[in-house]
């Protein structure tokens, strides 16, 4: 079956297409794409099957799309409660 393992980062877009026997897990598409060694990835890599997570022995259909998923560096909702705490919005008065 035909797989596609994909990852990006700034600078960086990489996706393979590989052929897998049946029965293949993510863990199975992500050795055999070499993305890991390939890119220094860390061990907190997650994965994603069309954008969905994933674990490693999740597996495998034709057709799907395996994603490298690197880590939050920061978590969005924090950081825009750290925002709005610094500039809340005005208040304006009522008639």
């Amino acid at each position: 079956m035909r797989i596609t393992v994909a990852y990006a980062a700034p600078g960086v877009e990489a996706i393979e297409t590989l052929t897998l026997h049946a029965g293949a897990t993510v863990a199975d598409a992500v050795a055999a794409s070499g993305m890991v060694a390939r890119y220094s990835l860390p061990a907190s890599v997650t994965y994603a099957i069309h954008g969905q997570r994933a674990r490693p022995d999740t597996p495998l259909a034709e057709g799907d799309r395996v994603e490298l998923v690197r880590p939050l560096v920061a978590d969005a909702r924090a950081m825009r409660r750290e925002r709005a705490a610094q500039a809340p919005l005005p208040r304006t008065p009522k008639a």
